[in-house]
């Protein structure tokens, strides 16, 4: 079993649910959070958030899955990342599970 967590900016919510959607993972839970950078980097396309220290309505999106389904949600996520370059990328995560109840 695998945590699949997926953040963004608040405003591609529907795109990341239809991305799960994709992948047939049905069943996901939504929090929202506040993203805060406050340092400065020479290249801002590497991070999440833009220089100063502003903040941004943020979510996390996340599952218990397989391993298929969130590797499938890790390609679909990379393909759209390359066709919107939007300076603030989907990010993905695939985390182990060892034990649950």
């Amino acid at each position: 079993m695998k945590l699949l967590v997926i953040t963004s900016l608040k405003e591609y919510q529907k795109k990341a649910a239809q991305i799960l959607g994709e992948a047939d993972i049905a069943l996901f839970s939504v929090t929202e959070t506040m993203g805060v950078k406050d340092y400065q980097d020479s290249n801002l396309l590497d991070n999440w958030f833009s220089t100063g220290g502003e903040q941004f309505d943020s979510i996390f999106l996340f599952s218990f899955t397989d391993l298929a389904k969130a590797e499938r949600v890790l390609d679909l996520v990379k393909k759209y990342n390359n066709e919107h370059d939007t300076g603030f990328p989907i990010r993905v995560f695939i985390i182990p599970v060892d034990k649950s109840t």
